[in-house]
């Protein structure tokens, strides 16, 4: 009797499915992921157990720099301390990060003109541009034509350099609200002045939508503590982060959150 001949079946497997599946994945999570933005300066949050997530929107960002690590200083403390900004918007274009950074520079530039008439300071309407589409930044006012002069990789040198004496923005002990201002509290009066122009325009013809973003939006700023959040580095001196919650306060901006690193609560602390 003859042996029975098995039919041999190829091996080959057909990838052309697996690679659309992958492909499919890879353009899902890309346009989901959210990046983080580059920032001047690296920083170290301290830990906490606390599990309240600082908003990925309508958050206003305050960086304070830790002094220089690199061993390379002789004195490192000299970088240290240097305030940085962000403005972030809304996700959607009601009132997106560029058109919320576009009127807090306003605001911003019209309260300095008003304290230093006699050296005001004026941006043509490409430096205007540059700063609507910049995530960070951290330099004096009179130093802010310069930097949003520089191309975008110049720029980013620029404030890397915590070295630099035209880096970070000036911040000081003043307790007058109503008084001269420094740099960095004249910054926090312009989020104060748009979060309440941002709050009454509700009433302005817009969609049911649009006046609960608006809402949202000025109830983290304002109310909840949400909308600004001050990231410093866990080994930065207390009465540097001080400094910088007293000109919160000093401006009537009493709410605000500290970004820590999450730790297990059986973890010990420093």
């Amino acid at each position: 009797m003859g042996k029975v001949k098995i039919k041999r079946k190829s091996t080959l497997i057909d990838m052309t499915a697996m690679s659309d599946v992958t492909v499919l994945l890879l353009t899902f999570f890309m346009l989901t992921s959210t990046f983080l933005q580059k920032e001047p300066t690296i920083v170290y949050t301290p830990s906490s157990v606390s599990e309240e997530k600082v908003p990925m929107n309508n958050v206003v960002t305050v960086l304070v720099s830790s002094a220089d690590k690199s061993g390379k200083l002789d004195n490192p403390e000299i970088a240290e301390g240097k305030i940085f900004i962000s403005f972030t918007g809304d996700a959607d274009s009601t009132f997106s990060s560029e058109k919320i950074r576009g009127m807090m520079l306003d605001e911003a530039l019209s309260i300095y003109n008003e304290q230093h008439k006699n050296n005001p300071i004026q941006l043509t309407a490409q430096q205007k541009a540059e700063f609507r589409s910049t995530n960070m930044f951290g330099v004096p006012f009179q130093v802010l034509p310069k930097m949003l002069s520089m191309p975008l990789t110049e720029r980013d040198k620029f404030q890397g350099d915590m070295t630099n004496p035209e880096v970070g923005i000036p911040i000081d002990g003043n307790k007058n609200r109503d008084g001269r201002l420094n740099d960095f509290q004249i910054w926090l009066k312009a989020i104060y002045n748009v979060a309440q122009l941002i709050n009454n325009e509700q009433a302005e013809g817009l969609s049911s939508e649009e006046r609960q973003n608006l809402s949202n939006l000025y109830t983290a700023l304002m109310r909840r503590g949400q909308g600004i959040a001050v990231k410093a580095d866990k080994d930065t001196p207390f009465t540097t982060v001080q400094q910088v919650f007293d000109n919160l306060q000093t401006m009537k901006l009493n709410k605000f959150s500290l970004m820590t690193a999450l730790k297990s609560e059986d973890e010990p602390t420093n």
